[in-house]
């Protein structure tokens, strides 16, 4: 993430220059390279380097985001947004998951591999190399994308213009001479973009927190105030968590958001979450079927709570 916070600016720089499928192609690469090389780490600091270079490489979001906008009309965006937001949360979710299911092969599945084998001397490849294999096929597909990054050919544009342009560009011309030139707003003036912004920052602090603390909470263990869950058992929860967020946004949320619009989502999803997280503590107290009930249906409403 600190490597992501770095470059984010840079490839949005890039993709509105060059376009947005070469920086998508970038990051799913980046994706395949040092994944995989993060599943193989021999030390801490290897598994350090490899993530931070895979954050700084990977400027996928914002363009993807831009992308969205301009495949989709303006009246199916919140539809468009809302399936890059559900891709976002899943990623979240089901990354963890495959991890918690594949992790420690030869401890899981003595019968497939070997403590001696590469999965027994890695016991965190597998599940890295299951996403760099995905990874791969879609850095692949990605070449049919099209491009969406409006561009102006000036050579040609010149031969084929007409006459109404000319007019009109001779209109504006004029129209531009008679008045003062006024310099422009610095974009840290601008309070509505700022305002968006900052919301954007807290509420994305508040669900990187949250998606990496979770798994960590889970598996401690009673004594620190954990739940004492398996690798496995973490990976369900998300599994559920996944899909449900998968129905939720692509079936409830538009609907909503065209009924009450996208800010007043927002500010209804920032006040449940409140009470939410603050049950938490009395929710690591239950036990049996009780305990993984009220963790899996409290797992669900918070992702769809941030993800709105």
């Amino acid at each position: 993430m600190f490597g992501r916070a770095l470059t984010s600016v840079f490839w949005g720089l890039v993709a509105d220059r060059y376009g947005r499928k070469p920086v998508i192609i970038m990051g799913t690469a980046s994706v395949v390279i040092f994944n995989t090389l993060f599943g193989l780490s021999v030390n801490f600091w290897m598994a350090v380097l490899t993530r931070f270079l895979l954050g700084s490489l990977n400027g996928l979001l914002g363009p993807i985001k831009a992308y969205a906008c301009e495949i989709f009309r303006e009246e199916h965006q919140a539809l468009g947004l809302s399936t890059v937001s559900t891709a976002w949360g899943i990623g979240l979710i089901i990354g963890p998951a495959l991890g918690g299911f594949l992790a420690q092969p030869a401890e899981k599945f003595p019968n497939l591999f070997s403590s001696e084998s590469l999965f027994g001397k890695f016991p965190y490849f597998l599940p890295c190399l299951c996403i760099s294999l995905f990874a791969f096929g879609v850095t692949i597909a990605a070449f049919w994308l099209p491009e969406t990054l409006h561009r102006h050919n000036d050579d040609d544009d010149s031969c084929d213009v007409s006459y109404d342009a000319l007019e009109s560009a001779s209109a504006e011309v004029k129209e531009e001479e008679g008045r003062e030139a006024t310099p422009k707003k610095s974009l840290l003036k601008n309070w509505p973009l700022m305002s968006s912004i900052i919301v954007y920052c807290v509420f994305s602090l508040h669900d990187m927190a949250y998606s990496e603390i979770f798994s960590l909470w889970a598996n401690s263990p009673k004594k620190l105030g954990g739940l004492n869950y398996s690798t496995q058992m973490v990976g369900e929860v998300l599994a559920i968590t996944g899909f449900s967020l998968l129905v939720f946004q692509l079936s409830l949320y538009p609907f909503l958001e065209r009924i009450l619009g996208p800010i007043m989502v927002a500010r209804i999803a920032g006040v449940l979450t409140i009470p939410l997280l603050t049950s938490y503590p009395y929710i690591a107290m239950l036990s049996g079927f009780g305990l993984a009930f009220l963790l899996n249906c409290a797992s669900v409403v918070k992702n769809l709570l941030s993800v709105s």
